[in-house]
């Protein structure tokens, strides 16, 4: 499987953006699609995962700003971001865990098996 992410870029707090994550090579339907995102001098964190159950789960410091979903028929997993925050300046990575598994904790950076290039949030104050 191979994953872009995309959609990234510069705007100002209270914005919005969605990020995209293309897959080619496989199709994500059956797969569980993870987003996390890493800024400058921090380590990677979860943001957002959509299992291949359908089942969503979120990091609490986006709960009610930004939503995961998919989109089978483009095979194509997005992250809508809105009320964007200075602290929401990241470069943020999509992956995808292809094991179907219901048990994988989905916050773990080492669940996934594959990750595509990031793309860079830049939220001015």
């Amino acid at each position: 499987v191979q994953l872009q992410a995309s959609g990234g870029g510069l705007v100002q707090a209270g914005g919005s953006l969605r990020l995209s994550c293309a897959a080619s090579g496989r199709t994500l339907t059956s797969y569980t699609l993870g987003w996390f995102r890493q800024a400058p001098g921090k380590e990677r964190e979860f943001v957002a995962a959509l299992r291949w159950t359908g089942t969503t789960y979120y990091a609490d410091f986006v709960k009610g700003r930004f939503t995961i979903s998919r989109d089978n028929a483009l095979n194509t997993v997005y992250l809508q971001m809105n009320s964007l925050k200075p602290e929401d300046t990241a470069v943020y990575y999509c992956a995808a865990d292809t094991s179907r598994s219901n048990i994988k904790n989905l916050s773990w950076d080492i669940t996934y098996d594959y990750w595509g290039r990031g793309t860079l949030v830049t939220v001015s104050s």
